[in-house]
């Protein structure tokens, strides 16, 4: 219970606090943003202040925050601390970073902010490798939620046709500007998120104090919980399995969407800053429901999480207040890999310089992306395998997109004579988990292919690779700032 407050005390202190010095840092000014110099009605074009903040809020607040959250937190109650700190510390820094870049290279998409910071020859890699990582994505995004409509509405046909119902959506709000369906449907939607998230805050807290021991580690679930000695350090698995919590590099490519709809560079901290942290409080809340669950039926532990989270709502809300908040998860999910494939359209348009104000070379590019996308949604629905290994695949890409993005960031801000601490030291830290999570996993330790080695030697390789790409940063930061 403690340190569950202690939590949200930290998420709270550190948007007050640190926030000021990163908005320092940064030094928002009124310069012409992409919203008004590059206005085209589709993607460029100037939205209100609190409809950025909700757009950018179900934009990159997925599944992670609850469905991560309730399998992360049977690493034990110390993720009460983690999230609100990474969050703060890595997550929030992370997206504001990447959307004031996107602002100021006039609304570009993380691959050209990686071209024009870190070269072309990793330019070239990452691209390939975030075109693969969101159709992982959106893949996911359409997968989720159907599963969780089916279970609503049953019968045997009902996951098919929500998968149907779903990847039209995303058609349609990939092709349409960016104010016609996104615009206008997400303030709906984000009332519904954070009407279900507050009503199960309230519950919980209600139930807690009643009984503290819900929001603690009990005998049974600490027999049940992730370990080291079971195959499940916290670093790596921690951060791979919670990540849109904490920090989550999918966040960036959505950033430049927002990017492109804002009036002032001033109104970016409250965006980008502030939402991660309102992401962070949702994690908390869904953590903690989690948490007081498996103490309630430690049955529960280690079982599909989706179970979990009817269990959650049907326990501690009512009837009605459970269908907002089961809507309201299923709504994370769509509102997020609808923008992952707008995002993709927008970085391939970028990629090969296709222009997306007319409708036809819109379609040129969605239409490959929906074969690709149908390709990836049959095979991982060929059996619970291969979903599991989509999903595995998806979260440790996530991270290493967070690597690129703060190598990024760290390389503008040393480019510029800003001080380049506050993404040096989380973009060594993920460097240092995607790196380990590579080098340690493999099918023996209860994971994908990877290297198989033992975690004192993968920490080791980590620890160097990642203080070598972060010290090349700061070279290639100085190269950039003489040239310019």
């Amino acid at each position: 219970m403690k340190l569950f407050l202690v939590g949200l005390l930290i998420l709270l202190s550190g948007y007050l606090l640190y926030g000021v010095i990163v908005k320092k840092i940064l030094k928002p000014d009124d310069r012409e943003t992409p919203a008004l110099a590059k206005r085209d009605g589709v993607d460029y074009l100037e939205l209100p202040h609190w409809k950025n903040m909700l757009i950018q809020l179900l934009n990159i607040a997925g599944i992670g925050p609850v469905i991560g959250v309730i399998s992360g937190i049977l690493f034990g109650d110390i993720v009460f601390v983690i999230i609100p700190v990474g969050c703060v510390l890595m997550g929030a820094v992370h997206d504001y970073v990447a959307g004031m870049m996107s602002m100021r290279h006039g609304g570009a998409n993380l691959t050209e902010l990686v071209r024009l910071t870190a070269g072309k020859h990793l330019y070239r890699v990452f691209s390939v490798f975030l075109v693969i990582a969101l159709l992982l994505v959106v893949a996911v995004f359409i997968n989720v939620p159907a599963r969780l409509l089916a279970g609503m509405i049953g019968g045997n046909s009902a996951f098919l046709w929500s998968v149907v119902g779903i990847f039209v959506y995303y058609i349609c709000a990939t092709m349409f500007p960016v104010d016609k369906i996104i615009g206008k449907i997400y303030p709906v939607f984000g009332a519904v998120l954070l009407i279900g998230t507050a009503a199960l805050l309230v519950t919980l807290l209600f139930n807690a104090f009643k009984d503290p021991s819900l929001l603690m580690e009990s005998e049974a679930f600490r027999s049940k919980m992730f370990t080291a000695a079971g195959h499940k350090p916290v670093l790596p698995l921690l951060f791979v399995t919670i990540a849109c919590g904490i920090i989550s590099g999918f966040h960036a490519t959505q950033a430049p969407i927002v990017a492109r709809t804002i009036k002032n560079e001033k109104q970016g901290f409250n965006v980008f800053f502030g939402m991660m942290i309102v992401e962070g409080f949702i994690a908390m809340v869904w953590a903690a429901g989690a948490l007081a669950i498996y103490n309630k039926f430690p049955a529960l532990i280690g079982t599909n999480p989706n179970g979990v989270l009817a269990t959650i709502t049907n326990t501690f809300l009512k009837s009605n207040l459970s269908s907002v908040v089961v809507v309201s998860v299923i709504i994370l999910a769509i509102t997020s890999g609808d923008t992952a494939m707008r995002s993709l359209r927008l970085s391939l348009a970028e990629i090969f310089h296709i222009d997306q104000r007319p409708v036809l070379p819109r379609l040129g590019v969605v239409l490959p992306l929906i074969l690709l996308t149908a390709g990836l949604l049959i095979w991982s629905n060929f059996n619970s395998d291969s979903f599991q290994k989509l999903w595995t695949y998806f979260a440790w890409s996530n991270q290493v997109i967070a690597v690129f993005a703060l190598l990024a960031g760290s390389i503008y801000l040393f480019s510029i004579g800003r001080p380049a601490f506050i993404t040096v030291i989380p973009g060594m830290f993920i460097t240092f988990v995607v790196v380990t999570y590579i080098f340690w996993i493999s099918p023996e330790h209860g994971g994908p292919v990877g290297l198989g080695l033992d975690l004192h030697h993968a920490y080791l390789f980590a620890g160097f690779i990642a203080v070598m790409l972060f010290a090349w940063a700061k070279i290639r930061g100085d190269e950039v700032k003489m040239n310019k």
